[in-house]
């Protein structure tokens, strides 16, 4: 299964700082903050800033879980390779698959708030337009589109200059919400308790909306094979990139609590940061503010469109779907076939979703969908790590925090938040949710029958792959090359 890996995408493109820009702008602080605060909010009131917490350190351990994965099986798949070569290849089909999935939803409930803010700018009446802002969005979608088929090197290059200019506005932001005097209530410290949360089905809700907030900073891994050293690299970035935008989270959602009332959230429910904006810094402060969660959506829509191709790219080129889908573009080592599949079923489903209703709407049981389906792969990732390292976690406290215990709990605290937060949701978000994993067995058993390698995995063992020395992958395959003679604890 390893002989036909690094086939075809561009190795050695990225660095350190461009992987820890790409795991931030995954996780879209702008983005997840306009989009998703209001959906918190209504979901658990003032305990929104204890949920981000709370959903902070088990997510931690996912982040701690695909560091020390990419260090033993560089692959563009990554916990689909992962999953399937520890617990079972079909369970890392449905890993995958719960990534592709929830991407491609993603494309939708991404790309309706990039339209939405590009007309704000211009007229807030227009912004409510749904079929406008469906249309405007589509515009940036096949942007990003062309900007992700045109190489890793591109795709980096937007995303320094989108992303850099969205922390620049959040930093300004965090730092003047500070000195805001004119409060709708004041901060209380109980908020980051647990007294706020409505019993432990409201705390589970809480936590399946956080853990979308967070999600994307996996995309680190799926660019494992364009990443220089990135046995060490990936994983780092990642872990970097949840820390960073749990800062940014929490700051916000304080912010959020503390200047605005009730009313003024429910009543924005589709964009909560704008309304801050103008708050802070009246007249200019909401448009900046568009600005910032303009950028974020666009450059979330770049790190997922790259999620969902390779990952596609990975299963592929192992034939657990269409080989098709493995091919790559001669010039710009891309999976163009992957790119192309992924933007007309996107369009497509920006059609469908343009007939069910309001952006809010749209929003709402799309998040919820896409956070069971997050809940699934990271959780069984969680336990891949466990299985992987087994032979290792009594050899080193640090092996056995990092390695073992802590991505075990989060694993744990994914599967507990799916199974809870069941009761909580609506059919549609329900059907959305488990109807796309369940999709997921027609081409699974499909490729199983045909006889993928994929289905017979050479097993993953951390202490085998730590033992042997690594072997460049040909000349300047530094990308495989582990920072030799260290151990491999953080």
């Amino acid at each position: 299964m390893s002989n036909n890996r690094g086939r075809g995408l561009q190795a050695n493109v990225l660095g350190t700082f461009d992987t820890v820009v790409m795991a931030v702008a995954g996780s879209a602080p702008a983005y997840s903050l306009a989009a998703t605060t209001a959906v918190l909010v209504s979901a658990v009131g003032l305990a929104s800033p204890a949920a981000l917490l709370y959903c902070a350190i088990p997510m931690l351990g996912i982040a701690l879980a695909f560091s020390y994965l990419s260090r033993i099986d560089v692959n563009a798949g990554a916990s689909y390779s992962w999953v399937g070569r520890t617990l079972h290849p079909f369970l890392g089909f449905i890993s995958g698959w719960a990534l592709v999935i929830s991407a491609t939803i993603f494309m939708v409930a991404g790309s309706l708030p990039a339209g939405s803010m590009t007309l704000a700018l211009f007229d807030e009446q227009l912004a409510e337009n749904t079929a406008l802002s469906t249309l405007v969005g589509a515009g940036w979608f096949l942007i990003m589109l062309f900007v992700v088929l045109g190489g890793a090197r591109l795709t980096v290059r937007a995303q320094l200059v989108m992303s850099g200019v969205e922390l620049a506005i959040l930093a300004l932001f965090a730092v003047l919400a500070l000195f805001h005097s004119d409060n709708a209530r004041a901060f209380d410290w109980s908020w980051l308790g647990f007294g706020h949360f409505d019993g432990v089905t409201g705390f589970a809700s809480g936590a399946l909306i956080a853990a979308f907030y967070y999600w994307g900073w996996d995309v680190t891994s799926n660019l494992s094979e364009e990443t220089r050293n990135s046995r060490r690299t990936t994983g780092l970035a990642g872990v970097i990139g949840v820390g960073i935008v749990f800062l940014l989270f929490e700051v916000f959602t304080i912010a959020v609590n503390v200047i605005l009332s009730a009313k003024q959230i429910q009543e924005n429910d589709a964009n909560v940061l704008a309304v801050l904006g103008a708050e802070i810094w009246p007249g200019w402060g909401g448009k900046l503010l568009i600005v910032a969660v303009m950028l974020s959506t666009i450059a979330t829509l770049e790190t997922t469109l790259i999620q969902v191709t390779r990952s596609l790219f990975a299963m592929g080129r192992d034939r657990t779907m269409p080989s098709a889908l493995g091919k790559v573009h001669r010039r710009w080592n891309t999976p163009w076939v992957a790119i192309a599949v992924v933007g007309v079923v996107a369009l497509a489903m920006f059609i469908a979703a343009n007939a069910l209703g309001t952006v809010g709407d749209i929003l709402s049981d799309a998040i919820s969908a896409i956070g069971l389906q997050i809940a699934v792969y990271y959780g069984l990732t969680g336990l891949a790590v466990v299985v992987a390292y087994r032979g290792m976690l009594l050899k080193s406290v640090g092996n056995f925090v990092f390695g073992g215990l802590w991505p075990l709990f989060g694993a744990l605290f994914m599967f507990w938040i799916f199974v809870e937060s069941l009761g909580e949701l609506s059919g549609s978000a329900i059907a959305i949710g488990i109807g796309g994993l369940a999709a997921g067995l027609v081409p699974m058993l499909w490729y199983w029958r045909q006889g993928s390698d994929y289905y017979r995995p050479a097993k993953l063992d951390a202490t085998r792959t730590v033992e042997a020395d690594y072997v460049p992958a040909g000349p300047g395959g530094s990308n495989s090359l582990v920072h030799e003679g260290l151990s491999t604890d953080f």
